[in-house]
C-alpha cells in the first residue's frame, strides 16, 4: 500500500495561525525572558548591597537609551505574562473555552499587556 497523494497533515499551506496558538507560543517565550530578568534583578540587588561603586555600573546602564527599552520590554513582557496567566486560571476553572470568547480574551490579554505597560510607565514618570 502506498499512499503518495495523501496530503501532510496540518500542510503549511492551508494552515493558518490562531490567536491561542500566537499566544501560547508567545507566553513560552516570555516566560523563559521573565526567568532570566528575575535573575539578573536579583543579581542586581546583590550588587546594591556590596556597595555604591558596584551600583555605578548598573545606574550608568540603566539611564542609556538600551536600559530604558529593556525596562519597558520587560513591563510589557511581566504585564502579558500575568495577564495570559489570569487567562489560564479561567480556564481551569472550567470558564471561556468557546472560540470566540477565547479569541476575544486572546485580544484583550495582548492589548491589554501594551495597555499596563503605557500606565507603568506614566507612573513611573509621576504623569498619571
Amino acid at each position: 500500500m502506498e499512499y503518495k497523494n495523501n496530503p501532510l497533515s496540518p500542510h503549511l499551506q492551508i494552515y493558518r495561525w490562531h490567536v491561542s496558538s500566537l499566544l501560547s507560543i508567545t507566553h513560552r517565550i516570555v516566560g523563559v525572558i521573565n526567568i532570566i530578568a528575575l535573575t539578573l534583578i536579583c543579581f542586581w540587588t546583590m550588587f546594591l548591597l556590596l556597595g555604591e561603586n558596584n551600583y555605578e555600573l548598573f545606574y550608568f546602564f540603566l539611564n542609556s537609551f538600551f536600559g530604558k527599552f529593556l525596562i519597558i520590554f520587560l513591563c510589557w513582557s511581566f504585564s502579558f505574562h500575568i495577564l495570559n496567566e489570569v487567562r489560564h486560571l479561567f480556564w481551569d476553572l472550567g470558564y471561556g473555552f468557546d472560540l470566540k470568547i477565547a479569541k476575544i480574551t486572546g485580544i484583550l490579554t495582548f492589548f491589554g499587556s501594551f495597555i499596563l505597560t503605557i500606565l507603568f510607565y506614566l507612573i513611573g514618570k509621576n504623569i498619571f
